[in-house]
């Protein structure tokens, strides 16, 4: 009898990859959820005993559906799958049940380990009688045709939990992960949406260019006034707070997430970027003041916005990754494999 196999993940793109990853020879039926709530209703339904878990899901997220499986004694075992690879992410899970934990983008020759060590799955002693299936078809089935937007989505997830693991080490502090919002835009419907969120608030703000294998863009960090305080407790800073010094937290801020943020993306597309010397676009000042002496030479953009939080402390600051238009052709061509 097939093994009920469950992989829950919000994005089609990433229950591709994840189901593309199983191993071929693994007698097991796949059932697929977009969120914990779907999850959960499957493992009742015999549908999960062995459950693939994204963290970073909309309706009931990865840690939510944990309290729920532990809470309700349900029969499964969960294994973490996810671009959260912070340490602290890894041993939250850990206490809360999960059996194991595997980074995106997920490594075949590390799930096998991890299967292994649940004792569901062995690998074959003879290869040559071993049923061959490519279990990536039923994601196919499950999903539809994928776009690549949903392919620029999961890049962008990856890339966020690269950035979000540098600045919890460099804070030591837990970073709140949100999901990236991946819009086409005019670059008049960027402003309005920019202006509309930030409209009650003052900001800090920095840029850098970024340039490679025929992309092109622009990083943006918008760092919220309100936020200088906290963060100069994070970083050990005990001195009076002035312009210079919230410079230099807003600089070094702006180093770990653009440099990661891009580097993931750049790593995940086979290509390599070169960035130019970062730019203070204004401190302390209002958004549309700041878009009205910075606006873009582009009609459309590929806006990917990333909104980094900080447990118990009241730091927020916005990561906008802006690829020019004649960028998608290249971008959409190096995720096909994805698709």
């Amino acid at each position: 009898m097939s093994l009920p196999v469950l992989i829950v993940d919000d994005s089609g793109v990433a229950r591709k990859q994840m189901a593309r990853s199983l191993p071929q020879d693994w007698d097991i039926e796949i059932s697929f959820a977009k969120h914990g709530e779907e999850a959960l209703e499957m493992i009742q339904a015999g549908k999960g005993d062995i459950m693939f878990l994204d963290l970073n899901m909309p309706v009931m997220d990865g840690y939510q559906t944990l309290e729920e499986i532990s809470r309700q004694d349900l029969p499964t075992i969960v294994i973490v799958v996810s671009g959260d690879i912070q340490p602290d992410a890894r041993q939250r899970v850990m206490g809360m049940g999960a059996f194991d934990f595997i980074k995106k983008p997920i490594s075949p020759e590390d799930l096998v380990e991890v299967l292994k060590k649940t004792g569901v799955y062995s690998e074959p002693t003879d290869e040559a009688a071993a049923p061959v299936v490519d279990h990536s078809e039923a994601a196919e089935q499950h999903s539809g045709p994928l776009s690549a937007m949903e392919a620029f989505q999961e890049i962008s997830n990856v890339a966020m939990g690269q950035a979000g693991s540098l600045l919890a080490q460099l804070l030591d502090a837990f970073i709140l992960l949100p999901i990236p919002k991946v819009n086409l835009l005019e670059v008049s419907e960027l402003q309005m949406a920019l202006q509309a969120t930030e409209e009650s608030s003052t900001i800090s703000a920095v840029c850098q260019g970024f340039i490679g294998s025929g992309i092109a863009g622009e990083a943006l960090l918008l760092f919220h006034d309100s936020s200088f305080k906290d963060m100069a407790r994070l970083m050990k800073y005990e001195g009076e707070l002035n312009e210079g010094v919230e410079l230099e937290l807003l600089m070094d801020i702006a180093s770990v997430l653009i440099g990661a943020c891009t580097k993931g993306i750049a790593e995940q597309l086979d290509i390599a970027f070169s960035v130019g010397h970062p730019a203070v676009l204004g401190q302390h000042v209002d958004i549309g003041r700041l878009l009205k002496h910075n606006t873009w030479r582009w009609k459309r953009i590929l806006s990917i916005e990333i909104s980094y939080g900080i447990e118990n402390y009241q730091v927020n600051c916005d990561v906008l990754l802006l690829f020019t238009e004649d960028s998608l052709r290249v971008m959409k061509d190096k995720v096909a494999y994805l698709m």
